[in-house]
């Protein structure tokens, strides 16, 4: 029986670990269900403070978010990642339309419909399918109770009421994601940009009948706004943003110095499965997985999957620990598949650093980085490179 070894990358530990796990095994057995899917968690030898962060200031920190995607779609989603409320902020720039003393103002309208929503059986699937249908009604509240909302209902008229309805879809789809994000949730939608795109359409036919879309007015600025830096900020107690940041630099960092003992983690899970074994590695994973088979004739590996991973950019700076540059992949090294994402700026290609030794795949995750570094298990293409490659 063919087994299939996970192996993660940085800053990952036991509950990411578990629910990337499950979502890579569900795929795998939707169709191979004769494949054993084996973890390998080595996150536990990962990074971590061994004197009570001792050695943090604890002066607060301010860190500027400023992304730099050229496609609008990606720019609004980056936007909206950070903040949910941005498409609301700069709707609510938009000119104040005057009252209307004869009736009910279409801002009114709006509010109604928003307020009154009742998602319909085909959007409590998706957002049970997304992960977020827990939240949902949470994030909606916070929208519709949000100053950003308030007065961009001042600015709603009659001939463009409709092209609210869509922007305000997002700021609630993007709500529910940063709450499951600050409840330390990890579901598909997070990664998902076609989940993503689908709850929000649902959303957007469940508010009006009409054929939705965003402002052309709107859409035009945010390239330039997010170039020059956009308007959010986050402020956090210094022991709050080091103990989240610390696992992902701070793996690399023990890796590249003190990493035997994580290579000898990944062996010893390779010895104990059962042949053939294919291993699956994403980012460090992928650099750890390679050192690992460059050092060690391992036969029962038939085949190497690294993804968004480095190791070909390290091999080529002359960093690659097992393998200096200029030398060659052991004869004994197995069939190496590496899959990429343009998105992913972590990601690198093998074939030219590697010529016939490597066979690279791209896939386009429609994910702004760095949500693109982790979205390619939800990504079809992927599954597609993978399982047809499996013993």
């Amino acid at each position: 029986m063919t087994t299939v070894i996970f192996v993660h990358g940085t800053g990952i530990r036991e509950r990411e670990y578990n629910e990337t796990f499950q979502l890579i095994e569900q795929k795998i057995h939707a169709q191979r269900p004769d494949i054993k899917v084996a973890p390998c968690l080595w996150g536990a030898l990962g990074a971590k403070f061994n004197d009570n962060r001792a050695s943090v200031p604890l002066e607060d920190a301010t860190l500027a978010l400023s992304p730099g995607e050229e496609d609008a779609e990606i720019v609004l989603w980056g936007q909206l990642y950070r903040d949910p409320l941005y498409e609301l902020r700069l709707l609510s720039l938009k000119p104040i339309e005057s009252g209307n003393p004869f009736g009910e103002e279409p801002g009114d309208v709006l509010q109604s419909r928003v307020a009154s929503l009742t998602p319909t059986l085909e959007l409590q699937a998706k957002l049970q399918e997304a992960g977020i249908a827990e939240v949902f009604e949470q994030a909606r509240e916070i929208v519709i109770h949000s100053e950003p909302y308030e007065r961009a209902l001042l600015t709603v008229s009659e001939s463009d009421l409709s092209e609210y309805y869509a922007p305000i879809a997002r700021a609630v789809v993007a709500q529910a994601m940063f709450i499951t994000e600050q409840q330390e949730k990890f579901p598909p939608i997070l990664t998902d940009a076609q989940l993503r795109d689908d709850v929000v359409e649902l959303l957007t036919l469940a508010l009006t009948e009409a054929e939705l879309g965003l402002g052309g007015w709107l859409l035009k600025p945010f390239v330039e706004l997010a170039q020059h830096g956009g308007t959010n900020y986050v402020r956090r107690n210094r022991l709050e943003l080091t103990d989240k940041i610390s696992p992902m630099p701070g793996d690399i960092l023990l890796y590249q110095t003190r990493g035997e003992k994580i290579r000898a983690f990944i062996q010893q899970q390779i010895e104990e499965a059962e042949p053939p074994v294919v291993l699956i590695a994403h980012s460090l994973g992928g650099i750890a997985c390679v050192d690992l088979l460059v050092q060690q004739q391992l036969s029962q590996v038939e085949l190497l999957v690294t993804v968004g991973s480095q190791a070909p950019f390290l091999y080529e700076i002359n960093a690659l620990y097992s393998l200096e540059y200029g030398q060659l992949l052991p004869e004994h090294f197995p069939e190496w598949l590496n899959i990429y994402d343009l998105r992913d700026f972590l990601s690198y290609v093998g074939k030219n650093i590697f010529p016939d030794r490597v066979q690279d795949v791209v896939v386009d995750s429609r994910q702004p980085f760095p949500r693109s570094h982790g979205a390619y298990w939800t990504n079809a293409k992927t599954w597609e490179a993978i399982i047809s490659r499996l013993p």
